[in-house]
């Protein structure tokens, strides 16, 4: 799968929430604060169906109620269309979920 040239980098990046381009790593990221631990990691689980689904899967990290991703894809040295469909369908698991805003 090739990189996204900059111009589709920006359009779909203009289409996603939340989401951070990280130019060192060329790949996006973005944190989710949830209510608890719990819901933290109902949240891993469910993206990780969806990861290994699409065999795609995510660099993240979890401390108690926040998980943080970083997509990118290491076979292109690079941020593809894979992380972009992979960044939506996390964007829907996390809006299925009860969200609370950053700080809370």
């Amino acid at each position: 799968m090739p990189k996204l040239t900059y111009e589709e980098r920006d359009v779909a990046l203009a289409a996603l929430s939340g989401w951070t381009w990280d130019g060192a790593r060329d790949g996006i990221s973005r944190s989710f604060q949830f209510a608890n631990f719990g819901e933290a990691f109902a949240f891993m689980t469910r993206v990780a169906l969806l990861a290994e689904k699409a065999d795609h899967h995510p660099e993240w990290s979890n401390v108690w109620k926040k998980v943080d991703i970083f997509l990118t894809t290491h076979s292109a040295k690079g941020l593809t269309r894979l992380d972009i469909d992979l960044a939506t369908a996390i964007d829907a698991v996390a809006g299925q979920l009860a969200l609370r805003p950053k700080g809370q």
